[in-house]
């Protein structure tokens, strides 16, 4: 395989750009047709993905719910934020603390007047440490009650309404600490036109943990390693998504969680495998996609492993050409901004 530097997936972005709020309503963000054959684009309006997609294909969502993951405490006298990562086993999470030096093996961190502590029992790396958790009651309505919506670093301005919006409307299961978020754009409304047209919906889980936003540091991007996050496909949707594809229908990526989801879950023959488990998989180009036809995704971060995975399913010029047009037109870009439709 020919090397890729991370350099290779830059492109330049104005700041004004970034999108620091969603759009009015979920389904009134732009979207971005851009052909897998032929990398040509289309700008379309969201609500338009119900006449992009056909009868019969399925489309597949993340529904993971996103955790108040954010708390700001104290380590002796210092200020201090701890991001809880993944849920490990008794009491104990991974996390990430900044400043890292103020979270060293030993040192107890305190939240809320002392309803949260954090004993620090060892240093990973970069600020990962892991630590047992220390309190009483729920521990989910504790986070609640003191924790705060983990936004990107790039969402300078906090909205009043950022506790709904930076949640998908079928967020189920809780254990992200950053949202699935081509799935914000999507209204109950929207998601029953989809059906009514014979358009399936498939649910998978994938718990997004800070590895898919962390940076690419390496030069050459095969060498990155991603972090591992939890998956889950249920018997009954595996036979949905496989009986979509024996009948010739499409299976159309919500999200890159959710194309990572079955690209971990199916065999050589393109058969998706139901079961839950860990997956660090780490899609650039030159993978073969073997169980997802199409992707829907928001626009990201230069040099981030979610270009790379967007530029494996349509080639990287078409990609960073998508995007030089996507600057020219002022669409808004990463969590809160418009969308793309690969198909």
């Amino acid at each position: 395989m020919i090397k890729q530097n991370k350099q290779d997936f830059y492109y330049d972005l104005p700041e004004r750009l970034i999108a620091q709020q969603p759009a009015a309503q979920r389904d009134g963000s732009r979207l971005m047709r851009l052909s897998r054959k032929t990398g040509q684009v289309e700008h379309k309006q969201f609500k338009d993905i119900v006449s992009l997609l056909n009868p019969g294909d399925c489309i597949v969502i993340n529904d993971s719910k996103v955790i108040p993951a954010r708390l700001i405490g104290q380590s002796g006298e210092a200020k201090i934020e701890m991001l809880l990562h993944e849920r490990l086993t008794d009491g104990r999470w991974s996390v990430l603390a900044k400043p890292g030096r103020k979270a060293r093996e030993g040192d107890v961190l305190v939240f809320s007047g002392g309803r949260l502590k954090a004993r620090v029992d060892e240093l990973i790396e970069d600020g990962l440490r892991i630590v047992t958790l220390e309190y009483e009651g729920d521990f989910e309505q504790l986070l609640v009650e003191i924790g705060e919506m983990p936004l990107p670093h790039y969402i300078q301005e906090k909205n009043d309404n950022d506790d709904e919006r930076y949640q998908t409307v079928y967020a189920t299961h809780s254990g992200s600490v950053a949202a699935p978020t081509a799935g914000l754009h999507f209204t109950e409304e929207l998601l029953g036109e989809l059906e009514a047209k014979g358009i399936k919906i498939a649910r998978v889980t994938l718990h997004v943990g800070i590895g898919t936003f962390r940076p690419v540091k390496e030069d050459d991007i095969s060498k990155h390693h991603m972090h591992s996050e939890y998956c889950r496909i249920e018997p009954a949707t595996a036979d949905l998504l496989n009986e979509t594809k024996a009948a010739g229908g499409r299976i159309i990526a919500i999200g890159t969680t959710s194309c990572r989801t079955l690209e971990s879950r199916v065999d050589d023959t393109g058969k998706i495998i139901s079961g839950a488990g860990k997956t660090d998989i780490f899609i650039f180009p030159g993978f073969e996609f073997r169980a997802i036809d199409g992707l829907l995704t928001n626009f990201h971060l230069p040099e981030s492993t979610l270009i790379m995975l967007v530029s494996a399913m349509a080639g990287r010029e078409a990609v960073l050409a998508a995007y030089a047009e996507a600057v020219r037109e002022e669409y808004r870009f990463f969590s809160y901004g418009d969308a793309m439709l690969i198909v």
